[in-house]
């Protein structure tokens, strides 16, 4: 089997409300990896917002691309390092790094296609059903709003959320909080993600005023390339640390690891160069005894879950409108059941591209 071409699209995607009280959209880089014996695999990756979609796009399309063609897809790990090692003058982090995860997950994509089964079951199969927490609570969310979509989550069975706490002032985040907490009663723990808005003192004050509510994890509390300083945070505080989605390799989680900066890793299979170097993270992360909550993406992420013993946890956002998949994985007693089908088992639906995007040829 050989590929025989990879074709391209940004689609445009509106959220559904309230998340689209923060973001007017999101953008999915989508590929489309042909062969010769009739096989497609489709992968992706989201810019949450839009920002750098299109210069994903253009990487993509002029560096890696050209990398592919001709190639036998089933010999993924051979040809993710003919792209993680190509371009020695651009690490595989940020742009880059989402331009490898969207061809990575479509030749898993074909490879599971082509032996009949879905990824997590050829990756060894830890499980066939991962829990979920819904994830939102955005900073432009009234309480009311925060409600709403926590019950949207619950509805469905979910025992736990994750909201924002972006308020400068630490107070208000502790009142919004606990008014989340209070109307959502005591069977559903909270998260909070601080989302890298805090130097290492403020984080440590924010987490302490937060510490009577018995978080499950603390998110994101200083910016990512702040190894030493999320570590900081971590020794101080009693809530556990999460973080992860914003790294982009496996060199990157080994240094969080063994600064124990974190016990929740939180890799992005859209970020951190596919399926394939997303599962060195899990295993890596055995190793050093944390558990693994992969970032959003749920319908994909699931599979990467389902391999991993050391799994906790898939981030469940209500991102995609109804149109855009053919089937997405249902949540049923705050639990997914993984989809079966051969790959990663997601596709587009007909008019998905026609209506929210550009192909290139």
């Amino acid at each position: 089997m050989k590929i025989t071409g990879i074709h391209t699209a940004v689609l445009r995607i509106p959220p559904p409300r309230p998340m689209s009280l923060e973001f007017a959209d999101h953008r999915m880089v989508a590929a489309f990896i042909s062969t010769d014996a009739g096989l497609e695999g489709f992968g992706y990756t989201l810019a949450f917002g839009g920002g750098g979609a299109e210069a994903i796009q253009v990487y993509l399309e002029t560096r890696l691309k050209p990398l592919l063609i001709g190639e036998d897809p089933r010999l993924v790990e051979k040809l993710w390092e003919k792209m993680f090692r190509a371009d020695r003058g651009i690490r595989r982090v940020g742009l880059a790094a989402y331009a490898v995860s969207a061809l990575d997950i479509g030749l898993w994509d074909l490879a599971g296609k082509a032996a009949g089964q879905p990824l997590y079951r050829m990756w060894g199969a830890a499980t066939d059903r991962v829990e979920a927490y819904g994830s939102g609570g955005w900073a432009k969310y009234a309480v009311e709003d925060i409600l709403y979509e926590a019950n949207f989550y619950t509805s469905q069975g979910c025992r736990y959320y994750k909201m924002k706490i972006h308020d400068p002032d630490p107070r208000q985040n502790v009142k919004r909080v606990e008014a989340v907490r209070k109307g959502l009663g005591d069977d559903v723990r909270l998260m909070v993600d601080v989302n890298q808005k805090l130097g290492v003192l403020d984080a440590i004050r924010q987490a302490q005023m937060l510490e009577h509510l018995d978080l499950v994890w603390y998110e994101e509390p200083v910016l990512a390339d702040d190894f030493g300083g999320c570590a900081e945070v971590a020794r101080a505080i009693k809530t556990p640390v999460a973080t992860g989605e914003n790294h982009y390799t496996r060199f990157e989680f080994r240094e969080l690891c063994e600064r124990r900066a974190a016990r929740y890793l939180m890799p992005d299979v859209g970020r951190a160069n596919g399926f394939s170097e997303t599962l060195r993270i899990g295993h890596l992360a055995a190793a050093h005894g944390l558990q693994v909550s992969p970032h959003v993406v749920h319908e994909i992420s699931l599979q990467v879950a389902g391999a991993l013993s050391n799994a906790f946890l898939v981030e469940y956002m209500n991102w995609a409108p109804a149109d855009l998949f053919v089937e997405l994985p249902k949540c049923e007693n705050g639990w997914f059941r993984i989809p079966d089908r051969p790959g990663h088992g997601m596709a587009l639906t007909p008019d998905a591209v026609k209506k929210y995007g550009k192909e290139t040829p």
